[in-house]
């Protein structure tokens, strides 16, 4: 089972989106654990939006169409609910 997954940060009004095979883990990476890269700048993330996928390449398949310019407009029209 794959989760693709979207984090917003209310701080800094940025989204960021992945996906994983251990949500938990991953998101505790995004607020805690990590010590470089993009996510550590906007802390702290909240979890916006989650879809499952059965195999890996439907999960990345849905992160690249969210990563699209109609995928953001969908994820900010969630943040704007």
């Amino acid at each position: 089972m794959y989760t693709v997954y979207v984090l917003y940060s209310i701080c800094f009004d940025k989204i960021y989106i992945g996906y994983t095979s251990d949500l938990e883990d991953r998101f505790k990476s995004h607020n805690e654990l990590a010590t470089k890269g993009w996510t550590i700048r906007f802390r702290p993330w909240s979890i916006l939006h989650t879809e499952n996928f059965d195999s890996k390449s439907e999960a990345m398949k849905r992160e690249q169409q969210l990563k699209s310019g109609g995928g953001r407009a969908f994820i900010r029209g969630l943040i704007s609910k």
